[in-house]
């Protein structure tokens, strides 16, 4: 059993015992079952050893490979107010629909926009260059078939023109029922690094930046079409493209792709659907350790996991039944 100052006796988890650090550790391999039912406090709780506890599926996530304890821990304790805002918001998700999970997800971001830590972060990347080339889709219809392209060299990552150009691509789609599949792909070595940086900040009021939000994020739109879109990932499919990419019905990558979600290391949470559509296929647990981690995981790990549905090969070729890559 690790030492660690976290860790607490499971039957501290009830309506009446509120007085929790940053994080709370469950050592699955001793703990009791609490005879009344428990009350997660307002930090992130995580266990760790026996995945098969009947205390496990109740908790934010149990530690799992590639995440570690330590570096899991680390991330949290450096980022107190956003890990808690993670783990409430992902605590409700499960409850509530699509378009519902989303209005909340913003609200949730919003409030870590307005934090300390995010005006931190911003104000240590004050310098990070700018893409000179702005955002660029590409969009082909072919009979019933929608195929659209990510254009945004060298890493594909969403600015203000792209954000808008999927926004209306998929309103597009969700409105065209003869649109019966939608193939989403990206030119270059990475599906997509991200939002660009560079636009953090730009609307520093949360209540505004919610507004946008609401009125200009892809999301809810990619959510209307879940049932006819396949995804096809090579390279880094980070941030935001992860987030836009887990919607899929279909979603594929190459045997060298890896997934991350960075956000927590920004003060923030990821806030352009990605908490919604993550739990959705992966389910609140392992979307809380992808979060709270900021871990790569690999294409493998990603198979198993359920993130994707296949490895494959050559993406141009996938026909939504490709062989997985043993």
């Amino acid at each position: 059993m690790p030492s660690h100052e976290f860790i607490i006796d499971a039957e501290r988890l009830w309506a009446g015992d509120g007085d929790f650090g940053p994080l709370v550790l469950i050592d699955l391999d001793h703990a009791s079952v609490p005879d009344q039912p428990i009350l997660l406090p307002p930090c992130p709780v995580i266990g760790f050893g026996n995945p098969s506890h009947p205390l496990a599926a109740r908790l934010d996530a149990v530690v799992e490979p590639p995440v570690g304890l330590a570096m899991l821990a680390s991330q949290i304790t450096a980022h107190p107010q956003a890990a808690a805002v993670v783990v409430d918001l992902l605590r409700i998700l499960p409850e509530v629909g699509d378009q519902e999970g989303l209005v909340v997800e913003s609200l949730a971001y919003a409030v870590l926009q307005g934090s300390t830590d995010h005006a931190r972060w911003l104000a240590g990347h004050g310098e990070t260059r700018a893409n000179p080339q702005p955002g660029g889709l590409v969009m082909e219809r072919e009979s019933s078939t929608l195929r659209l392209k990510l254009d945004r060299p060298p890493g594909n990552t969403i600015d203000r023109t792209l954000r808008d150009q999927l926004h209306q691509a998929f309103a597009l789609a969700a409105l065209d029922e003869t649109i019966t599949r939608i193939v989403l792909q990206a030119g270059g070595r990475s599906f997509c690094l991200g939002a660009d940086l560079t636009e953090f900040g730009t609307t520093r009021d949360p209540a505004t930046a919610h507004a946008i939000r609401r009125q200009t994020l892809p999301a809810p739109q990619i959510a209307r079409c879940t049932d006819r879109l396949e995804v096809r990932v090579q390279g880094g499919c980070v941030g935001a493209g992860l987030e836009m990419a887990a919607w899929a019905r279909r979603l594929v990558a190459t045997p060298g792709a890896w997934f991350q979600l960075p956000e927590l290391a920004m003060g923030i949470l990821p806030g352009a659907g990605g908490c919604v559509a993550l739990t959705r296929r992966i389910g609140r647990q392992r979307t809380a350790l992808m979060v709270l981690s900021g871990k790569r995981i690999s294409a493998r790990t990603a198979l198993g996991w359920g993130l994707i549905d296949a490895i494959v090969d050559d993406l141009a070729t996938d026909d939504g039944g490709a062989d997985i890559v043993g």
